[in-house]
């Protein structure tokens, strides 16, 4: 009990364990992310804190394509420091790709997908890496990367409104334009989270997360 207590303290005061793919024992969580390159939907239980399991779902507007998949998350290790955190991740997903696409008539292949997602943080700074290889047989070969900073503006209590200052980049080297710089603003308290940014090339992101 004490172990599970101390768990869930630690993922509740956490700045980041609402984007984070691993939540504490037997928890759920909902993510909605709506950047300039897609619109995605993932859902995933955790069973421990050292993995989750969960469906993923995304439609690539630039290309009319929808993907379906179980995705797994793994917690590989964690680093606790007095003032500070770091995690490090692997996230892999399984599933089939859709496209009627120009040329495509209603075309269904598997796919898969994996890549790795690091952050460090304390209470006021943030930092993080992740990356994805996606690969289908035919319609859709990916590999794309992004980091983040951040910086709160100030200090929250618990279970008051939390703030923080961010910088997004992310690199296709795939695109025509491989480079996109989104700032963003994001805002939880309780189970909630809230972000919002305007990228580089004139697109709206819009994420939600919800934890229960």
């Amino acid at each position: 009990m004490y172990k599970l207590l101390t768990i869930l303290i630690v993922c509740t005061l956490s700045t980041d364990v609402f984007s984070r793919p691993v939540s504490y024992p037997d928890g759920w969580t909902f993510m909605s992310m709506n950047d300039g390159f897609k619109n995605s939907t993932h859902i995933h239980y955790s069973p421990s804190a050292k993995y989750s399991i969960g469906y993923k779902g995304e439609y690539w507007r630039e290309d009319e394509f929808q993907i379906h998949a179980i995705q797994f998350n793994n917690l590989l290790k964690r680093w606790n420091k007095k003032h500070s955190q770091a995690n490090l991740y692997l996230r892999s997903g399984l599933g089939f790709l859709y496209s009627d696409y120009q040329a495509l008539n209603s075309e269904i292949e598997p796919v898969i997908f994996t890549g790795v997602a690091a952050d460090w943080e304390t209470r006021r700074y943030f930092v993080s890496y992740e990356n994805r290889f996606m690969k289908s047989i035919k319609i859709k070969n990916d590999f794309r990367q992004k980091s983040r900073v951040g910086i709160a503006p100030y200090i929250a209590g618990f279970g008051k409104l939390h703030a923080w200052l961010m910088l997004e980049v992310n690199h296709a080297p795939g695109d025509v334009e491989k480079f996109t710089v989104t700032p963003l603003i994001r805002l939880f308290k309780g189970p909630s989270l809230f972000e919002t940014g305007y990228s580089s090339k004139g697109f709206l992101s819009f994420n939600f997360v919800y934890r229960f």
